[in-house]
């Protein structure tokens, strides 16, 4: 199983909507909330190569991006891979 964390506020639209994508392929995440602690906001952009709007997702500590981007993994037929950890 893979790891997968995403690093949210709590009024983001867009952190919802990629939680919802996660929970409907029924992936277990670790919810890092960053909206009261700037340390974690920074260490979320050095991890997210200087990504600095939420969400941030992150599969066995590779940055895939936020909500946008794990949607046209799953449109590509790409994330399931990912999310099993089958894919490169």
């Amino acid at each position: 199983m893979v790891a997968v964390e995403i690093f949210t506020t709590p009024s983001c639209p867009y952190c919802r909507r990629a939680k919802a994508l996660l929970g409907d392929k029924g992936v277990a995440y670790r919810e890092i909330d960053v909206s009261g602690d700037p340390r974690l906001r920074e260490e979320m952009t050095r991890r997210a190569g200087g990504r600095s709007t939420v969400p941030q997702i992150f599969i066995d500590g590779r940055a895939l991006g936020g909500c946008d981007d794990i949607h046209a993994l799953d449109r590509l037929g790409k994330l399931d891979g990912l999310l099993s950890g089958s894919a490169p």
